[in-house]
C-alpha cells in the first residue's frame, strides 16, 4: 500500500473511532444540540436589554388642559405604565418600595409657568439602581418632554428658537431590539462551548481510559490522530451553529442582512480556532476534569464577558479593552452582529478574519507544538 493510501485509511479509521465516541457520548450531543437550544431560547426570550413597560408615577397637582395633555403623552407611549399618584410623597414612597421605577412630578405652577415663559420644569425622580435602566428610563422620559414641548410650541404658533429641527435615524436596527444583537452573538458562545470545552477534553479522555498507549504503538502519525479527532468535532461545531442560525431567523426573526456563504465561512474560520485553543488545552491536561476547568476559564467566561456579547468593550475599562484583542470571540462576534444585522460589510469582515486567521495559525500550531507520540 502507498503511504498516500495508508494515511487516507488511517484518518478514515481516526475520523470513524471518534464520530462513534460522539455518537455514544450523550453529553457531546446535548453540549452540540441541546445546550444550544436552551441558551437560545433563554437570551431570546428571557433576557432583554429593551427598557419596556416601565412603571412611572405621574403626580399633577393641579389638573388642566395642559396636563392632561402631558401625562396623556406618557400614556400613550410604548415605554410606560403610567399610575396617577396624589402627592408627591406617595409617590415617593412607591419609588421606595420598587412599586414603581420613576416619578414625573407637575407641580402646582406648571401651566402658570408655561404659558409665561413657554417652558416649565418638571420634577424627575428615577431609581438608580440599575444604572443602565435608570439612563434609559430618563432618556424616554425627556423624549416625551420634549416631543410634548414641540407639538405645544406649535399648537400655539410659536417658531422654535432655534431653526433646526433633529431628525434622529437609527441604523441597522430600528426596533432597537436587544434580541436583534444578542442571539447573533450568542452562536459565538455556542460554538465555544462545542470546540473548545469538548475538543480540550479529547486527549484527555484517552489518557484516563488507556486508550493512549494503544494509539502510540499503532504506525499512526500524530498529526494524523489529531486532524482525525478534530475532524467530527467541525462538523460537530458546524451543525450547531447551522441549528442556531435557523433558529435565529425562523424562531426570533433576527435579520440576515448579510450573505449566508460569508457567514459559513466566518464560522469555519472561528471553529477552527475554538478547536484549536481546545485542542491546545488537551495536550497539557491529562485529566478530562482539569481540561474542562481551563476550558471554561480560559475560552467560555472570557468569550461571554470580553467580547462585546453582552458588554459593550468601549465602555470597559482601557486596561481590559487592551485585554479582549486576545479573546479570538472578540472578533467573531463582531462579524456575526456586522453580517446579520449591518450586511457585508467588508472592511469590518476582512479585519475580524484576518485577526481570526492568525489567532488558529497560532493555537493550532502551539498544539501541534506540544502535541507529542510518546508517554512522557
Amino acid at each position: 500500500m502507498n503511504p498516500a493510501a495508508a494515511t487516507r485509511l488511517r484518518l478514515r479509521a481516526m475520523f470513524r473511532k471518534e464520530s462513534l465516541q460522539i455518537l455514544r457520548d450523550p453529553s457531546s450531543i446535548a453540549i452540540a444540540f441541546v445546550l444550544p437550544v436552551f441558551l437560545l431560547l433563554l437570551f431570546g426570550y428571557g433576557v432583554s436589554l429593551d427598557a419596556r413597560h416601565i412603571r412611572l408615577a405621574l403626580v399633577v397637582e393641579q389638573a388642566d388642559t395642559n396636563t392632561a395633555s402631558l401625562t396623556g403623552a406618557f400614556q400613550h407611549s410604548e415605554y410606560f405604565l403610567p399610575m396617577a399618584y396624589p402627592s408627591i410623597q406617595q409617590a415617593e414612597r412607591a419609588l421606595q418600595t420598587h412599586d414603581v421605577d420613576a416619578i414625573v412630578w407637575l407641580r402646582n405652577d406648571f401651566t402658570s409657568r408655561l404659558l409665561a415663559f413657554g417652558d416649565a420644569p418638571i420634577g424627575v425622580f428615577v431609581n438608580g439602581v440599575d444604572a443602565n435602566q435608570a439612563r434609559i428610563t430618563q432618556g424616554y422620559i425627556e423624549g416625551v418632554w420634549q416631543t410634548w414641548l414641540a407639538s405645544y410650541a406649535r399648537e400655539q404658533g410659536h417658531e422654535p428658537a432655534v431653526p433646526v429641527a433633529l431628525e434622529p435615524r437609527i441604523w441597522f436596527n430600528a426596533a432597537v431590539r436587544s434580541r436583534d444583537f444578542l442571539v447573533p452573538g450568542l452562536i459565538a458562545i455556542i460554538m465555544t462551548l462545542i470546540g473548545a470545552m469538548l475538543t480540550s477534553m479529547v486527549v484527555a479522555r484517552e489518557w484516563e481510559r488507556g486508550t493512549m498507549e494503544a494509539l502510540m504503538v499503532t504506525p499512526i502519525r500524530i498529526w494524523e490522530i489529531t486532524l482525525g479527532k478534530l475532524l467530527p468535532y467541525f462538523v460537530l461545531g458546524m451543525g450547531g451553529m447551522l441549528m442556531s442560525v435557523a433558529m435565529a431567523l425562523w424562531l426570533f426573526d433576527v435579520p440576515l442582512r448579510g450573505s449566508f456563504w460569508v457567514l459559513m465561512a466566518a464560522s469555519a474560520l472561528y471553529m477552527m480556532v475554538a478547536l484549536g485553543m481546545g485542542l491546545l488545552i488537551s495536550t497539557v491536561a491529562r485529566s478530562q476534569f482539569v481540561a474542562g476547568q481551563i476550558a471554561l476559564v480560559a475560552t467560555f467566561l472570557p468569550a461571554f464577558i470580553l467580547s462585546g456579547f453582552i458588554f459593550q468593550i468601549g465602555s470597559m475599562p482601557e486596561a481590559i479593552q487592551v485585554i479582549t484583542h486576545i479573546v479570538p470571540a472578540r472578533y467573531f462576534v463582531a462579524i456575526l452582529q456586522t453580517v446579520f444585522m449591518a450586511g457585508d460589510i467588508w472592511p469590518v469582515l476582512i479585519a475580524n478574519s484576518a485577526a481570526l486567521l492568525v489567532m488558529m495559525f497560532i493555537f493550532l500550531g502551539l498544539a501541534r507544538r506540544n502535541a507529542r507520540k510518546r508517554l512522557d
